[in-house]
């Protein structure tokens, strides 16, 4: 019940301050106002929110701490003693496919309080210091999702440059996505978004694969030209040693 009651008290406090900044101006509404419009002591309002700017986002607080939660729950240190030896990795997680679904659970969020994202969005476009608090935030879930992979990935699967980068894309993606549904609002933008999470998990999974076959040494490289007759050929340059997984997806990745 108490976080229950969290979150409609957070709920309230966002609500009052977009309401009042964009009917009074940023600069000119009190922290005293939020505070009486979300029924908080201002002493209350200073320890939940700390600024001005902060309580626009708070609700972003609590999303956070349940992506954490999501996300901590398939980590192999998570599993119940004896299904597998600690550290070890899961077989049955895909660690990219948990950090896309972390992503579409802020997507929900924002699309489920469609109002007060709406309003937000207006006034975010007013407030430039508002701005480079979204910005934090946004930060926020890009360093979470970047621990998580580099914490969850198999050894021969992680690295830290790799795990930045693959981050940084659901978090470009998402936004993207996001800032088409704020412009219309109207629009069911889940299979636009759903589809650009699976390119960028096939992406990821083939770059690990080639930078794996090429570690190794047995790395294949495939392309394709015309004959005289206008017939597809494939020619493949191969690495001493590549196997026939090798050879097969570069043939693969050269017809595709």
């Amino acid at each position: 019940m108490t976080a229950v009651r969290t979150s409609h008290t957070h709920a309230q406090a966002v609500d009052a301050a977009i309401e009042l900044f964009s009917r009074q101006g940023y600069e000119q509404t009190t922290v005293e106002e939020i505070a009486d419009v979300a029924q908080v002591s201002r002493a209350t309002f200073f320890r939940r929110y700390r600024s001005k700017e902060d309580v626009v986002f708070a609700d972003h607080e609590l999303l956070l701490e349940e992506v954490v939660v999501m996300l901590a729950a398939t980590r192999p240190d998570a599993l119940d003693d004896g299904d597998l030896p600690e550290g070890s990795w899961d077989p049955a997680t895909d660690p990219y496919l948990e950090v896309c679904r972390a992503a579409r659970l802020v997507f929900d969020h924002h699309v489920g309080q469609r109002e007060t994202s709406l309003a937000r969005y207006r006034l975010l476009q007013q407030v430039p210091i508002l701005r480079d608090r979204e910005l934090v935030t946004t930060h926020r879930y890009e360093r979470l999702f970047t621990k998580y992979l580099r914490d969850t990935l198999p050894p021969d699967r992680s690295s830290t440059v790799h795990s930045i980068a693959f981050a940084a894309g659901v978090v470009a993606v998402h936004n993207a996505m996001l800032r088409r549904w704020l412009r219309n609002p109207d629009l069911d933008l889940r299979p636009d978004l759903e589809e650009a999470f699976a390119e960028l998990r096939r992406g990821a999974t083939a770059d690990l694969e080639r930078r794996r076959d090429l570690a190794s040494g047995a790395a294949a490289l495939a392309t394709t030209a015309a004959n005289a007759d206008g017939a597809r050929v494939v020619v493949a340059y191969l690495e001493p040693g590549a196997g026939t997984d090798a050879v097969v997806r570069a043939v693969r990745d050269a017809l595709t």
